[in-house]
Order: C-alpha cells, then sequence, then structure tokens
C-alpha cells in the first residue's frame, strides 16, 4: 500500500518523531510503503545533513547508521539538492527523498536507511528520472526496491509522466536487479562515462 500525502495532517501526527524541530512541518512531504516512509528533502534537511548524523536523528528521531551517508550520496549532491529547492520552492515531492523503516523493520527500532529520489520534475517529454542508496548496514534487505517501487507508482500518478528511467553500472548487479524487479528494461548502449539506461514505461 503506497499513500503520497502532503504535510499538512499527517506532519501533525508527527511532533514526537522531531520532523517538527527544524521548522520541517510546512514543506515536508512524504510517502508510505508497508515498511518505509520516504521523506522529501527540504533546506532543512539539507543544512541538517551538512551538520552530521546527530542533527539528522534530532530532525528525523530516528537512528542514523554510522556509515552515513550512503555509497555515492556526496557532499556536493547536498549542495545541488539545497540549491534546486531554493531556485523552485514549489517542486514538492520531485527531488531526493530520505527512506527511513518503520520500527520493528529494523532490528535497531526506527533508523534512516538510505535515499532514494527524483533528479526534478518531468521533462516537456514526460520523463523522469530516479536514483537511490541504501547505507551498508541496511543493504539485502529489499529496501532500494521498495522504495523504487513506490517512486514509480507516485510519478505514474501524474498524467505527464510516461517513462521513468534511472542509470547504473553494469557491474553493480543490485542495482541493476532492484531496476529489473520493478519492470524497467535496459534501453540502449553503454554510454561514454560506462553507465546503462534502464527505464520504465507507462502501462498502457
Amino acid at each position: 500500500m503506497l499513500a503520497l500525502t502532503k504535510t499538512t495532517d499527517r506532519a501533525e501526527s508527527r511532533d514526537r518523531t522531531g520532523y517538527n524541530k527544524l521548522g520541517i512541518r510546512k514543506t515536508l512531504e512524504f510517502m508510505e510503503t508497508e515498511r518505509l516512509e520516504l521523506i522529501a528533502a527540504t533546506i532543512e534537511l539539507c543544512e541538517a545533513e551538512t551538520r552530521g548524523r546527530a542533527a539528522l536523528e534530532a530532525c528525523f528521531g530516528a537512528r542514523v547508521p554510522t556509515s552515513w551517508p550512503p555509497p555515492v550520496f556526496e557532499p556536493d549532491d547536498v549542495a545541488r539538492i539545497r540549491a534546486q529547492l531554493e531556485a523552485d520552492p514549489t517542486i514538492g515531492s520531485w527531488t531526493l527523498h530520505y527512506i527511513l523503516a518503520r520500527p520493528g523493520a529494523t532490528a535497531e527500532g526506527r533508523s534512516l536507511v538510505g535515499i532514494a529520489g527524483y533528479t526534478g520534475p518531468p521533462t516537456p517529454e514526460g520523463r523522469v528520472e530516479i536514483g537511490y542508496a541504501i547505507a551498508s548496514e541496511h543493504q539485502r534487505r529489499g529496501y532500494a526496491t521498495e522504495a523504487v517501487d513506490a517512486l514509480v507508482r507516485a510519478a505514474f500518478r501524474d498524467p505527464r509522466v510516461v517513462v521513468v528511467s534511472a542509470t547504473t553500472y553494469p557491474t553493480l548487479e543490485p542495482s541493476i536487479g532492484v531496476l529489473t524487479k520493478n519492470g524497467f528494461v535496459r534501453a540502449g548502449s553503454e554510454a561514454a562515462d560506462g553507465t546503462i539506461r534502464y527505464v520504465r514505461r507507462r502501462d498502457l
């Protein structure tokens, strides 16, 4: 089951988790799956990211793994996302999301387990691109597959979207597995940077 909900009512019920400590309530958007919550990035969360794990833990009311940030999520990514949010405050859910596992989904209790999201809103051609990464402590538990499924379902609820795409490397078999489990197929040959593209088209 998946729900895409704007901040107002749901955030009120999550005061105790710490979401509102950085004034997130007015901008927070999130998705829910059976085991996960996907929390859209905000400027406040980007600021917390630069301050480190303790700031993120206070913000989410959740454990942040010692390996944080996950692979490929670099400081320049945080800066890019913050600039994107500052340039377009109406971007809503078309951005990075933090993946939190509910209590009971992990032995550690409520935990920040990774990131997943969109590189931006749909293009004029109806394309959106996604990316994802899971912290090493939480890999091989199906979280990436579940998060990507949520992203795809949410994207196709927007009538503008006709295709969702993602890039990965041919050597990253677990990443390819996440995409193929979600109905993505390879599109085209290997790019100059060594990446390969997978796409999932809207069902007719």
